[in-house]
């Protein structure tokens, strides 16, 4: 395998679930999702289940603790992320907002892409939040998402547009990527 520091090395992209409400589509619709990237070869996905990290404390400690620290290590590693979020009354899930908020310098210009989930909206009204939140970490949204109608009477399986909206999503992430990760190499990011 190619060392990160290669300009022709893979992106190294961190896949975040960001529900862990029991009963929940997001490892599917993860799966789903990381099924169509991985038939690219300037990608090299890793799935991060927030599911996975029980041990994330209720409140936020004075000094991490090893599984907040396990997390931010693996968000300093990627070159980008997608998450995986569903719409929550109009937003997104506390469990997502708690792990983005244990990271800070780690996200910092850095490409973040979404697919979101939901009912009529697709998830869209989440990932208008986050693309404020992720603002303010210093990173870099990428314009267009990938929503999914999952809730409801009538919910729609994925289809030609979704799929569409997935190859101009990693598109887009893969040309942030490989920008944002030669910028970085040539010098530090400062906020």
């Amino acid at each position: 395998m190619q060392h990160r520091e290669d300009p022709e090395a893979p992106l190294d992209v961190a896949v975040i679930v960001g529900s862990t409400r029991e009963g929940r589509v997001g490892a599917e619709v993860a799966r789903w999702f990381t099924e169509r990237a991985a038939k690219r070869d300037d990608l090299a996905l890793d799935v991060i289940d927030l599911a996975d990290y029980p041990d994330f404390p209720a409140s936020y400690p004075a000094t991490p603790t090893e599984a907040m620290a396990r997390f931010t290590g693996r968000i300093a590693r990627a070159d980008g992320f997608v998450i995986v979020t569903p719409e929550y009354n109009r937003s997104f899930p506390a469990s997502l907002k708690q792990a983005i908020d244990y990271a800070y310098d780690e996200w910092h210009a850095k490409p973040v892409g979404y697919v979101a989930y939901g009912f009529d909206s697709r998830g869209l009204y989440a990932v208008e939040h986050l693309r404020c939140v992720f603002t303010e970490l210093h990173a870099m949204s990428l314009r267009d998402a990938v929503g999914l109608h999952l809730v409801g009477e009538s919910p729609g399986t994925p289809g030609d547009r979704e799929e569409q909206a997935v190859t101009v999503l990693l598109d887009q992430l893969v040309w942030w990527g490989l920008a944002l990760r030669e910028a970085r190499a040539k010098r530090p990011y400062t906020s």
